[in-house]
């Protein structure tokens, strides 16, 4: 049985979302970064989306306030980027379904595909590279391409982080799938920081703008 300070906070936390989801915002001031990866499998080289979404949560002050949300099947925390509002989303379904996830959390903040981030991992960067794509296909991740058929969009902005890929073909699943060697380990600190620079100095950016262009 959950503690009643613990039921009370959680009643608190869902009445705050609904008015949240609900409230009025200026354009452009409103911005969701999705974490995509397997839930239950942290720390794997296809869950390092989840690695730089807790980072960001802790460069906002927000890394305590992850709260369930059913209606989208998700865990958010909401934190302030100046004026802008940084809505922070990991989806409790599996990779390839997590587009549900995300296009219900769209659908409740208001937020087109153009205000929804994708952090994810890509087979074809070495570890430590790091691109911010704007838009385009899902290049074969099942998470982006999930995401793309619910939102019915292809316009989200992706920050793609790299993983290498193995150099025999059989082993790329393991290889995804599998933890970060020690090594690679040393390299993630500078990596989640890097990640977290360039997604809020992007956002920070697209807010000061009076319109929404990428």
């Amino acid at each position: 049985m959950r503690p009643v300070g613990c039921l009370r906070a959680a009643l608190r936390w869902s009445r705050a979302m609904s008015v949240l989801a609900l409230e009025p915002r200026p354009a452009g001031k409103r911005w969701l970064v999705v974490g995509l990866g397997n839930p239950g499998l942290p720390g794997t080289r296809h869950s390092v989306g989840l690695a730089v979404l807790g980072h960001l949560a802790r460069r906002l002050g927000v890394e305590d306030t992850w709260a369930r949300d059913r209606r989208c099947a998700a865990d958010l925390a909401v934190g302030l980027l100046e004026d802008a509002q940084v809505v922070l989303l990991r989806p409790r379904r599996l990779m390839n379904a997590s587009g549900r996830s995300v296009s219900r959390a769209a659908e409740l903040f208001g937020l087109t595909a153009e205000e929804v981030y994708l952090v994810h991992d890509e087979l074809d960067k070495p570890l430590g590279k790091l691109a911010l794509k704007l838009g385009g296909s899902a290049r074969g991740h099942n998470g982006v391409r999930s995401c793309i058929s619910c939102l019915n969009s292809h316009a989200m902005p992706r920050l793609r982080i790299g993983i290498g890929r193995p150099t025999h073909p059989d082993t790329v699943q393991a290889h995804v799938l599998g933890s970060f060697s020690a090594a690679e380990q040393e390299l993630l600190p500078v990596l989640l920081e890097r990640a977290a620079d360039m997604l809020l100095d992007h956002i920070r950016a697209r807010s000061q703008r009076p319109s929404l262009g990428p």
